[in-house]
């Protein structure tokens, strides 16, 4: 391997490619799901998941997704613009709803129905303090009971490896399949201001 990569090197199938010191590279992984999973037994029946519609208000979207994304270095929507991100949250076949606790947002679900026949679970998520107990799950089933609640093709979501290192073994007892696999490389959003540059200490930032 060069000691300077370049963004000029090819993928390499059967080895490594070196990515610029600017730019982040990250395992992508695609899962679907044809039908519903069989519902599972819950006694007592819980309470409804207190889940507020955002909209378009970009405001809230945009602090509840920092909250969660970040640690992860969750990108696509830190360097959108309001326009941009106000066509997708104003369209009707967008759903994005926020899962409130004592007031305080702390889940998000995302769904989007744009393509005829499909569901995309575009993000899905909770803040830091609220992972591993109980919420992931109960959320899931909500995105589920809403994905299904129109006959649809397939119920699909993408994750990768800056996620949580759980999320695909989650996906996957959720009732999703794993069926393709690509390489995503983008520019660090740390350098291009996106996010902040102390965010996701777990990827080095390599670049200054």
């Amino acid at each position: 391997m060069s000691e300077h990569p370049t963004d000029e090197q090819p993928l390499r199938l059967d080895g490594h490619t070196p990515i610029p010191p600017t730019h982040v590279a990250a395992v992508v992984t695609y899962l679907e799901m044809r039908e519903p999973p069989p519902p599972r037994s819950r006694e007592p029946e819980p309470e409804p998941l207190p889940l507020a519609a955002i909209g378009t208000d970009i405001a809230r979207y945009r602090a509840l997704y920092a909250a969660i994304g970040t640690p992860w270095l969750w990108f696509g929507r830190a360097g959108m613009s309001d326009d941009a991100l106000l066509a997708i949250l104003g369209d009707p076949e967008v759903e994005a709803l926020a899962l409130v606790e004592d007031g305080r947002d702390i889940g998000l679900l995302e769904l989007d129905r744009r393509q005829p026949g499909e569901v995309e679970l575009v993000y899905f998520g909770l803040v830091p303090d609220s992972v591993g107990q109980g919420r992931g799950r109960r959320l899931m089933d909500e995105a589920l009971t809403r994905a299904f609640a129109r006959p649809i093709r397939r119920f699909w979501v993408h994750t990768c490896t800056f996620d949580h290192p759980g999320a695909v073994d989650f996906y996957r007892r959720s009732g999703f399949r794993p069926y393709a696999r690509a390489i995503e490389v983008a520019p660090d959003p740390r350098l291009t201001g996106a996010l902040p540059r102390m965010a996701a200490g777990q990827i080095p930032l390599l670049a200054e």
